[in-house]
């Protein structure tokens, strides 16, 4: 699989997108005013640790989202060779390896002098989180909401993962969405399984579709073109209920069956 890393920059937060492992991306991010530099997840130590190499970075944090091991599965190994302190969910400290700080709803992180606010977001795990910089407009979503698609309910139920998909929902539309993984092509085209007849969507799609096959990142999004293209946040879509044969049902039942019709397309 071809991607490219990626970078971006706005206002005093630097961040550098790189892929990992067969379909993961790797984040760091940094402070250009302090140099205070953070992971996003450890996917890969090997590969975390060779972008720092290249950016010429030293890690000082790793911000997990959940204890998967290709989120937290470099944790330890990072820490090992940095020193670097781990800060990761509240709901979550027995899974995360080597935690030194823990976080949950309506708590701030500080990256030097950029901070970001965390968000519970329970529904792919019990103790998901996400981290959220207001000023610098960017989400790590880790594997609550991708491009065009959420994460799968390994130990949540639809109703949580609803109630936090809303949280990010009330986001406003110019906030970049990193997630986790380059899942977009397969769930753009799942998305028009159920509403086929979103213009937006499959104008999104043909551009997912041109930009894998020359090797391109679809990562980052933005709200915006998530709450216009995105199913699951998209369950009071009229047209989307009808093509479900749900009109009228509670979102709730609506999200559901899209997270089981995602599950076996």
């Amino acid at each position: 699989m071809v991607m490219q890393s990626g970078e971006n920059a706005v206002a005093a937060l630097e961040i550098h997108q790189f892929p990992c492992l067969d379909d993961n991306y790797g984040y760091l991010i940094r402070d250009r005013e302090t140099g205070a530099t953070a992971a996003i997840d450890t996917p890969d130590a090997a590969a975390i640790r060779s972008a720092l190499d290249r950016k010429g970075w030293r890690l000082d944090f790793i911000w997990n989202t959940h204890h998967h091991g290709d989120h937290a599965g470099g944790n330890l190994a990072l820490k090992a060779a940095t020193g670097c302190r781990i800060i990761g969910p509240r709901a979550d400290v027995a899974r995360i390896p080597g935690i030194d700080d823990a976080v949950g709803d309506g708590d701030t992180v500080m990256l030097g002098s950029r901070k970001a606010r965390v968000f519970d977001t329970p529904g792919h795990t019990r103790g998901h989180i996400v981290y959220v910089f207001d000023e610098d407009r960017a989400i790590f979503t880790g594997d609550t909401l991708f491009a065009m698609g959420c994460g799968r309910l390994f130990e949540g139920t639809p109703d949580q993962m609803w109630h936090s998909l809303q949280k990010l929902l009330a986001l406003p539309d110019e906030m970049r969405v990193y997630c986790a993984h380059e899942y977009t092509q397969k769930n753009a085209h799942f998305a028009l399984t159920v509403e086929p007849g979103n213009a937006a969507l499959a104008a999104r799609v043909g551009e997912v579709d041109r930009m894998r096959a020359n090797g391109l990142p679809t990562v980052p999004s933005t709200i915006g073109r998530e709450r216009a293209t995105n199913p699951f946040l998209r369950p009071d879509s009229a047209a989307l209920q009808s093509a479900l044969g749900l009109s009228g049902a509670p979102l709730t039942a609506v999200f559901a069956e899209i997270r089981q019709r995602r599950n076996v397309y």
